[in-house]
């Protein structure tokens, strides 16, 4: 991984946390609360001064009457992706640290890492192949033989290091959620097949037989690790191929047309031996990180298009999708690649940040909790991603050991060395969604008002697991306390989160919750207004707005153009977002088909963040909304839904 100092709000945990021992874990705080009538929603509750953890705080139940605070509406008749799982790494490093502790605080410590009722259930796992920098002793691979010998025919190769911990921590992972995903990775080709003959550094040798060798290497691992009773499901083909110089740790500068080579050799190879292990492209930063740019060769391209470009390439045809990582940019990038490559999956595979030497527990533990809250919990997973994955799941109180590499990093439990375990800020980013959301889940719509970035507003993200039910994941971004409120079916609930609280809430499938509105598709719709351009009242993103720009007044507009084609509509939600009290104190909604002619179909007056309009069932392609009250307040609109 490549380590990054964050600013403290950015901060990764240190060991601290709810303590874990033999006789203590986390259902002592997540114990099942004694079922209520439907509808209503189970709720557990996260806050950054730790006073809950995972705490279940019962039931809250949903009502007939909508609420004047923000109001998040949940739709699960829009689809996103389907969701892989959440989770972390069984590193050397992990391994080392639970094997120091007796086979029962072992015992314990998995149960509250995979147990999906008593711990949080982590369903995917991403294994480096080889060592990283998170390794105790020294580098290897599968294939070492000593400098100036080659192995093209692997007669060397061998997993016997990771019959050892590795693969019987994962065999007890899978024993206690066999709804696993594994995602493989190398840090380094081995050291005869690069430029270097190193594993730190260097590139892999542009020669057809490299290609064919390393290309088996690959096979033979996964065939390796199948007889030992773990399946791999996605393999990236190097971490961090823009990393060119890792600290004193295996790394490798891998440019587009190598790794679109090796991917067009590793595919033809899985395929050949029977294999369905899947390829996902680069397993890199958000965008390229200013350090892999500084170091890129005199005369090179820095490639900081490298995903598009793999996947522009034909060899793509052998991809999946593309693996990203947290160390630069942000979630949007993913977002971006799918609306371009639609085709294709999007995985988020690391992210392991730092904390500074002052910084003290308690600012570990809260800066930790909201920065990954809002960006990998939520973030990440409202950017189309099918995993979230951070990095290690533990590590020593000094986060080690390791080899070069991250010497502040933390992982989602500390073992201490008198032999308890201590969970951190990411064990908790993660159980609240490992725990509720299913392997298979589809995310579904939700309105949001909080940005990756930090705007102080409620954001969250939604999911429909195979059983029908739902889990809500909420994050209150602001210090102080927030009242929102959540709409799904006709219902609502009322909540109010801590300052920095994480929560999630969860429902069973229960027809008093259906809604037989279909939420239309907004790609490709346009706006424009009294007051210019109105894109961000249709980007499908309740946290950017259009706003008048002055008091309500009679006359000021905003005009929808829904695209030729789009389907008829019956009804028109206008969301004026957190600003809750920008809604237009009257209104008049006109249509057109050709955006010249109008005819007005409905008119009243708004009472709060949401004004619903139903209208006799229309095809038409223009939509215009025209304000008829006045008040000092601006108008303002987050965003329009259209349903059927």
């Amino acid at each position: 991984m490549r380590h990054r100092r964050l600013h403290r709000s950015a901060v990764v945990l240190g060991a601290v946390g709810l303590a874990l021992t033999t006789g203590t874990s986390l259902a002592s705080v997540a114990t099942a609360a004694p079922p209520v009538p439907p509808p209503a929603a189970h709720v557990w509750v996260t806050t950054p001064d730790r006073a809950e953890l995972l705490h279940d705080r019962g039931y809250v139940g949903f009502g007939t009457t909508p609420s004047s605070a923000p109001t998040i509406t949940v739709d699960p008749s829009r689809t996103y992706q389907t969701v892989d799982g959440f989770g972390a790494s069984i590193t050397e490093s992990t391994a080392e640290v639970l094997y120091s502790l007796t086979p029962a605080a072992r015992n314990r410590a998995m149960l509250d890492l995979f147990q999906p009722v008593q711990g949080i259930g982590i369903s995917a796992l991403r294994q480096p192949m080889g060592s990283s920098d998170f390794t105790g002793g020294d580098h290897h691979t599968y294939d070492d033989v000593p400098a100036g010998q080659t192995d093209f025919e692997l007669r060397h190769f061998s997993i016997e290091r990771d019959k050892a911990r590795i693969l019987p921590l994962l065999r007890r992972a899978i024993g206690l959620n066999p709804h696993m995903t594994i995602v493989a990775t190398p840090w380094s080709a081995p050291a005869w097949m690069k430029t270097n003959d190193s594993l730190i550094g260097g590139r892999l040798k542009d020669d057809p037989r490299i290609y064919a060798a390393y290309a088996q290497y690959f096979v033979e691992f996964v065939k390796a690790y199948a007889a030992n009773g773990v399946h791999v499901d996605y393999l990236t083909l190097q971490n961090e191929p823009q990393n060119r110089k890792p600290l004193q740790y295996p790394g490798m500068d891998l440019p587009v047309e190598q790794e679109a080579e090796l991917v067009a050799a590793v595919g033809p190879a899985l395929k050949a031996a029977g294999l369905d292990t899947k390829i996902l492209g680069y397993d890199h930063n958000w965008s390229t990180h200013p350090d892999d740019v500084a170091t890129t060769p005199v005369g090179s391209d820095p490639e900081t298009d490298y995903p598009y470009r793999l996947l522009d390439h034909p060899a793509a045809q052998w991809l999946a999708g593309t693996a990203f990582h947290c160390y630069s940019g942000d979630p949007s990038a993913q977002t971006a690649l799918h609306q371009a490559h639609p085709d294709k999956g999007v995985w988020f595979t690391e992210c392991s940040g730092s904390h500074g030497a002052t910084d003290t527990p308690e600012q570990y533990f809260r800066g930790t909790l909201t920065w990954h809250a809002r960006t990998i919990t939520v973030g990440v997973m409202r950017n189309w991603a099918r995993s979230a994955i951070t990095w290690n799941a533990a590590l020593d109180p000094r986060g080690g050991p390791h080899n070069g590499g991250c010497d502040t990093c933390t992982g989602l439990v500390t073992v201490n060395d008198h032999g308890t375990v201590t969970t951190n800020a990411e064990y908790y980013t993660i159980g609240h969604l490992s725990k509720f959301v299913k392997p298979g889940a589809v995310r579904i719509a939700s309105t949001s008002f909080g940005t990756t970035g930090w705007n102080g507003e409620i954001t969250d993200v939604a999911f429909r697991n195979r059983d029908g039910s739902t889990a809500l994941v909420v994050h209150n971004e602001n210090d102080a306390p927030r009242a929102f409120a959540v709409a799904v079916g006709g219902r609502t609930l009322e909540y109010t989160l801590p300052g920095g609280a994480l929560a999630t809430f969860t429902w069973p499938a229960t027809g008093l919750l259906a809604d037989d509105r279909t939420l239309l598709p907004a790609d490709g719709v346009t706006a424009t207004s009294s007051s210019g351009d109105a894109t961000t009242a249709v980007d499908d993103d309740a946290s950017t707005r259009w706003s008048s720009g002055a008091g309500q007044t009679p006359g000021q507009f905003l005009q929808i153009d829904r695209g030729a084609g789009a389907r008829p509509f019956e009804q028109v939600v206008l969301d004026a977002g957190a600003s809750t009290g920008d809604f237009a104190r009257g209104w008049a909604l006109q249509v057109s088909d050709d955006g010249s002619t109008w005819r007005q179909v409905a008119a009243g007056v708004g009472t709060g963040q949401l004004t619903t309009i139903g209208v006799p069932a229309t095809g038409a392609r223009f939509v215009r909304v025209q304000q008829t009250g006045s008040a000092g307040n601006w108008w303002s609109v987050a965003d329009v839904r259209f349903y059927a």
